[in-house]
């Protein structure tokens, strides 16, 4: 099967840059639809869950949209899910803005708290550190740089594998101030806190080696 014949959705529930992340795909090579039905976002070879915005609303409109549904079962069954800034973060246990503390989808443990940092948000070009078995960042350089932007972030990774057999997550880092988590692989469930689709030639050969897992 060819990139351009993969089916994505790119799931369309009020809160994410849905038509850059439309063109991007496409440029990447994947037959593209925007859209929050049910059974396109479940039968779709990859699902795109995009996100902007404070993460309590975000998981709002996300369950609104049996958003939180399709994740799950997607998951469950095998098939792949991509999330994009806020969408990556609310895959976290919680998401602390302002004092408030909100449940995520839970998918890793973990917490979305403020950067730590003498300029917030980090918005702008920023390198990356991926594991050297990352599928993601194939054939990217050391130095190729992504675009941020982003006032939250996940600053500790705390992720015990239970099954000896299981794979454990590939984890990508940055820096802004303090360390954070920048992209996650794990199994069918890939997410990156920067902006893939706003990332150039960048981000376009990681989007593309997304498509080419589906």
């Amino acid at each position: 099967m060819t990139s351009a014949s993969k089916k994505v959705v790119v799931f369309d529930y009020g809160f994410g840059n849905v038509r850059s992340a439309e063109r991007a795909l496409a440029r990447a090579g994947a037959d593209v639809e925007i859209t929050r039905d049910f059974d396109a976002a479940m039968n779709a070879d990859g699902l795109l869950v995009p996100g902007v915005g404070a993460f309590a609303a975000c998981m709002k409109g996300l369950k609104e949209a049996r958003g939180d549904w399709i994740v799950d079962r997607r998951l469950s069954g095998g098939r792949p899910v991509m999330g994009i800034c806020v969408g990556m973060q609310i895959l976290f246990a919680r998401g602390i803005e302002h004092g408030v503390e909100a449940e995520g989808l839970d998918e890793w443990p973990g917490t979305v708290e403020p950067l730590k940092a003498e300029i917030v948000p980090h918005m702008g070009w920023n390198t990356v550190r991926p594991p050297e078995d990352s599928e993601l960042f194939a054939g990217l350089d050391s130095d190729a740089r992504f675009y941020f932007v982003h006032s939250y972030a996940v600053q500790q990774w705390d992720f015990e594998v239970g099954n000896v057999h299981m794979r454990p997550p590939k984890v990508t880092w940055a820096t802004h101030g303090e360390p954070f988590v920048a992209a996650v692989e794990n199994g069918a469930l890939w997410a990156t806190q920067f902006h893939p689709e706003k990332s150039g030639d960048a981000g376009a050969q990681l989007l593309t080696n997304w498509i080419g897992t589906l």
